[in-house]
């Protein structure tokens, strides 16, 4: 095969063995690799309603087509499982060198199913599997952890390993516990956890099989274009700022969440800008292996230490729980890295349970001293989740069951979707996004739908619902199941003219299969319908598909969107526009045609 080596390596832990399986070439053509080929593999390997935390809930890594290829931002991988988050599909990816390793290797997936008698880890080669003891490596942060196996698995000629590791957390099996290799995280949904319930600590690989495509001159020509295109006025915010620009954009169009989304005023908005931080706090730029634009913006502490800040990290830590001081949010964003959390649901399940402090619903918060803006009694709180302490026991658990736990009324204001916390975009003023993150099979989620750029773009008012954004969602769903497949960074996306005819001649040129811009389309409408299928097989119902009860009574109380709000008539109209749009049902069930249309 070119693009892809058309096998996957399954391990068990529990027998601590090991075979490899072929892919069929009907499989990869149908879904591509990452995300696509990461959900087909898990409606295969997971029995049907195992539990998240079970040996028999799989672990799959997937690879794609494009990585290895030499074409900018395609070093990415997934990790696909079912997340102890939601209870249904969790699809995380992550970057740089272990994504290449992967593909060198030889595979387009791992299986790894069981669960390890003790902490262990995996040394992965091209030639098989060897499995080691990490006791040693218990507590260790996922960096130190990379670290010692690095050293460790060093070869006498000096040849390395790539890592990908969990922090404490993902030991403790705190829900939204993340998995990190060479400081970049597989964040949402919790697959740390799902690593710890299987006592498997860190993936090392070393590999030496080399990508084949099948017309390298081609290749090499669309690449040398998109690398010019990669560095032009398509992504300047991304090079000269970061993603920490969005929040000084989001806070003057009314589209920033305060206080666990009560829209309060956040007067510090400036100060905690990306602009400020450039200003006062800027240290270097990195970026991924194998990109061109370098995104990724270190900013300095005061205590000197260099910290990656992403602007969903900074809403996390900063509107959302009404922290000002913008040491304390790069505080929290070290804590978040060392112990392996992901910093959305972190924010957002403290900024939940500072609220419930404020109303007096959790006597045993007093003793923490909780509450929006007190820093230091919110940073205090993250190694007690990461170490299931106190408090941190029930927050570990995410929002959702945490309120559950406290009761009806803590419930209301759970800023969450099917159990994963809200991304910092506010639905009340972003009406296309806020039907994006109601039927997202991940949750609330702001990666497998870009759908707030219909908001932005001015196509359609942001502030109105109508029946016109369940087409627009559908697409923005589709268009990022492709990427996510791929794997194409997603600031990579605007700098194609025409995305689907521009990435078919590619994926023929690559693969010598022939694609056209409509097999493309497909692929990401099967993507997303085999996402739902399996999130039905898995107990997913009508009322999963909504929104909390605050976005749908509370209008906005202030900024440039101060008094409007979203219905739920609003909400269900809209919903009934997507489930039009993907051929379902009324009640969001995917019918018998639809599928024989997919070939599932």
């Amino acid at each position: 095969m070119y693009g892809f080596h058309g096998r996957l390596l399954r391990i068990d832990l529990t027998t601590q063995s090991y075979a490899w399986q072929d892919i069929e070439a009907s499989r990869l053509t149908a879904v591509l690799g990452g995300v696509g080929l990461g959900a087909s593999l898990l409606y295969d390997h997971a029995p049907p309603g195992v539990e998240p935390f079970s040996a028999d809930n799989p672990l799959i890594f997937t690879s794609a087509p494009l990585v290895g290829t030499g074409l900018t931002t395609t070093a990415k991988y997934a990790v696909v499982t079912k997340s102890p988050l939601t209870g249904f599909i969790a699809d995380s990816l992550s970057s740089s060198f272990f994504a290449l390793e992967l593909k060198r290797v030889g595979v387009d997936a791992l299986v790894i199913t069981g669960a390890a008698e003790q902490p262990a880890y995996l040394l992965i080669t091209d030639d098989g599997v060897e499995f080691r003891t990490a006791t040693h490596l218990t507590g260790l942060s996922a960096q130190e952890t990379e670290e010692r196996i690095r050293l460790a698995e060093r070869t006498e000629k000096g040849a390395e390993v790539r890592v990908a590791a969990i922090g404490r957390a993902g030991e403790n099996l705190v829900r939204f516990a993340t998995l990190s290799n060479e400081g970049r995280h597989a964040g949402r949904g919790g697959v740390g956890a799902v690593f710890g319930a299987k006592k498997l600590k860190a993936v090392a690989l070393r590999g030496h099989c080399r990508v084949a495509v099948a017309d390298t001159e081609v290749v090499e020509k669309i690449a040398a274009t998109l690398r010019e295109r990669s560095v032009g006025p398509q992504t300047a915010k991304y090079r000269e700022i970061g993603t920490v620009a969005n929040l000084a954009v989001f806070d003057r169009l009314g589209s920033l969440p305060t206080y666990n989304f009560q829209n309060a005023p956040f007067t510090q908005a400036e100060a905690l800008s990306g602009e400020a931080f450039i200003t006062n706090g800027f240290s270097q730029t990195h970026g991924c292996a194998a990109c061109t634009i370098r995104c990724e913006r270190l900013f300095r502490s005061l205590s000197g230490e260099a910290q990656r800040l992403e602007y969903e990290t900074l809403f996390a830590f900063g509107p959302l729980c009404g922290i000002e001081e913008p040491d304390a949010v790069l505080r929290a964003a070290r804590l978040c890295d060392r112990y392996g959390l992901d910093t959305i649901s972190t924010g957002g399940t403290i900024a939940w349970a500072a609220e419930c402090a404020d109303k007096g619903l959790w006597p045993e918060l007093r003793e923490t001293g909780l509450s929006f803006g007190n820093a230091e009694a919110i940073l205090a709180l993250i190694p007690d989740i990461a170490h299931r302490r106190g408090v941190g026991a029930v927050l570990a658990e995410g929002s959702r069951l945490a309120a559950l736990r406290i009761g009806a009324e803590a419930e209301s204001f759970a800023m969450h979707v099917k159990g994963m916390e809200l991304p910092g975009y506010e639905p009340r003023s972003l009406k296309t996004m806020a039907l994006g993150l109601a039927v997202s099979p991940r949750g609330a989620c702001h990666n497998r739908s870009g759908a707030y750029e219909a908001d932005f773009s001015g196509r359609v008012d942001r502030l109105q619902a109508d029946a016109g954004r369940g087409a627009l969602v559908v697409a923005s769903e589709d268009f990022s199941a492709v990427l996510d497949s791929l794997i194409v960074c997603k600031f990579l996306r605007k700098c194609f003219d025409d995305f689907y005819s521009e990435t078919a001649y590619l994926m023929s040129a690559v693969t010598g299969w022939n694609y056209t811009d409509t097999d493309l389309r497909q692929v990401g409408e099967r993507i997303n319908t085999l996402k739902k299928l399996f999130n039905m097989r898995e107990g997913w119902r009508p009322e999963d598909d909504w929104l909390p009860p605050r976005l749908l009574t509370e209008p906005l109380s202030s900024g440039v969107a101060r008094g409007v709000g979203l219905t739920p008539d609003e909400l269900h109209l809209m919903i009934q526009s997507y489930y039009a749009a993907r051929g379902w049902d009324a009640q969001g069930l995917i019918t018998e045609e639809k599928r024989r249309e997919l070939g599932l």
